[in-house]
């Protein structure tokens, strides 16, 4: 049975575990978002929220709870200076865990660990009208198909060639071939 089991080991001794859980947290605070395990990402989550509660107090001792296990210190100011204020009116809950398959390697159950108010804002590029193409044979061949002409010319009537009469940019048509019957 699997009763009054605290927390996940992760196949390691209690200092070892801690270092992973240190290293985890260092590396969430400074990028925000990291990929790793699922076991190693709910392990992650409460040991990284209440560093993140005691950011929050901004005292000298506060400061050194952090510190004892943010080693980076430029991190330890992001996370006081930034993410504290980023999360001071807000009672909890600061990560995010997204499932996102099985590893490629191992068959591992891989997550995204994010923390809130991190995510990425994507802009719509201006779109282009698009152009039409012709079929898949005018396109080995490398012939225009007659739809995409007037489009490509422009709005209204083409414009005629001043010395032979014909539109402009449009391409010489090939001879048509003669049809011969085999005599037997």
């Amino acid at each position: 049975m699997f009763h009054n089991k605290a927390y996940r080991k992760l196949g390691r001794k209690h200092q070892h575990r801690m270092a992973t859980l240190r290293a985890l947290s260092t590396a969430l605070f400074e990028r925000e978002r990291i990929q790793t395990t699922l076991m190693k990402a709910k392990e992650l989550r409460p040991f990284a929220e209440k560093l993140i509660t005691r950011s929050k107090r901004d005292d000298l001792h506060a400061r050194r709870l952090v510190l004892r296990h943010i080693q980076d210190k430029t991190v330890a100011k992001k996370l006081f200076d930034t993410l504290s204020a980023r999360y001071m009116e807000r009672q909890g809950g600061y990560l995010r865990i997204l499932k996102l398959g099985r590893r490629q390697g191992d068959g591992a159950e891989m997550a995204l660990v994010e923390l809130l108010g991190s995510e990425p804002v994507f802009r719509k590029k201006e779109e282009e009208p698009k152009k039409k193409k012709g079929g898949v044979a005018s396109r080995l061949l490398g012939k225009r198909s007659a739809k995409t002409e007037p489009e490509e010319a422009g709005v209204g009537e083409p414009e005629q060639a001043p010395e032979t009469g014909k539109k402009a940019g449009a391409k010489p048509k090939a001879p048509a071939a003669k049809k011969t019957a085999k005599k037997k």
